[in-house]
């Protein structure tokens, strides 16, 4: 008797009041194994791909218009302009959100790559806000994004020419660098938030009303990010593993909740507006200069410069 209430007196008995946090730590593993294992379907989460849209056309794919918009006097040249304001909020949000969105997953995912994800996605998106930012800053100064670095009127005959390395630098930046580091764990967060959107239930496999009109809004921005970003390798390749997945699943009877629905839905939209865009650019001379080789995916930007801008 005495050494049974000592057992339950002793702080280290497990689930205590004194349980050490190791103890607590294995219990909330094993709790949330046991949780996942029998987790329930999602319900399909509105809000957040609203917000996720929302300021996705307004943070990212406004950014450039906001610059055009706005009086250059309230943003002078040497200062952030309203689109470098706009692309910090973006930078701040945008992780959120995939964290939340994470956060609702019906699916444990591997905590640690997905921090090592938003963190390489934030250092991405902010080197793409410097290279960015000079870079449409140029246009106000002549500089043609149709064109090479080195082409462009105002950039080739700089002196000394050790400076057109340096906006090639610059561009490398912003265009390689930036966006990969940007792109890559924003697809693979992605995925990984589509792996766990499955449910033994068919009747469950369906979009709900309020779902299907943001799924083109959705679709369309991602043709402007798979375009402007040139990022069509990384994009196809996501899709395809997504397409690979829903395959492999539903021999185990598992099919698509509305939430993976909803993303596999506005991927497949934007395979189609990028093979659309495509085929209506095959024949310019002009960006087929630009854009060599078997990838052939033009930017929105450099049409609007090369067809548009040019004629006003």
């Amino acid at each position: 008797m005495e050494a049974a209430a000592r057992r339950r007196q002793h702080p280290g008995a497990a689930g205590g009041p004194g349980a050490q946090p190791g103890a607590s730590f294995l219990q909330a593993r094993h709790s949330s194994v046991k949780a996942d294992e029998v987790a329930s379907t999602a319900p399909f989460h509105l809000d957040l791909w609203f917000y996720f849209t929302l300021q996705n056309w307004l943070l990212d794919f406004g950014r450039p218009i906001a610059m055009l918009v706005f009086p250059l006097e309230w943003f002078p040249l040497n200062k952030p302009s309203v689109g470098d304001y706009f692309h910090m909020a973006y930078n701040i949000i945008t992780p959120f959100l995939l964290l939340k969105l994470i956060e609702r997953s019906p699916r444990t995912l591997p905590r640690s790559m997905i921090y090592v994800s938003i963190i390489t996605f934030i250092m991405g998106a902010s080197i793409h806000l410097v290279g960015d930012s000079v870079n449409h800053r140029l246009i106000f100064s002549g500089y043609q994004n149709h064109l090479s670095v080195r082409e462009n009127p105002i950039i080739k005959n700089l002196k000394p020419e050790t400076l057109i390395d340096s906006f090639e630098l610059l561009y490398y930046y912003d265009e390689y660098l930036g966006h990969s580091m940007w792109y890559i764990p924003f697809f693979l967060i992605l995925f990984m938030y589509f792996s766990g959107c499955f449910t033994p239930t068919k009747a469950e496999s369906s979009m709900p009303g309020p779902a299907l009109p943001l799924v083109v809004p959705s679709g369309l921005y991602y043709w402007y990010l798979v375009t402007e970003g040139q990022i069509f390798i990384l994009f196809i390749f996501t899709f395809f593993a997504m397409l690979a997945l829903v395959l492999h699943q539903k021999r185990k009877r598992l099919f698509l909740d509305s939430n993976g629905l909803f993303l596999f839905s506005s991927f497949a939209l934007t395979l189609l507006l990028v093979a659309l865009w495509v085929a209506w650019l095959w024949n310019d001379p002009v960006l087929r200069k630009k854009y060599p080789g078997v990838i052939y995916v033009p930017e929105p930007w450099a049409f609007y410069t090369l067809h548009v801008s040019s004629r006003h």
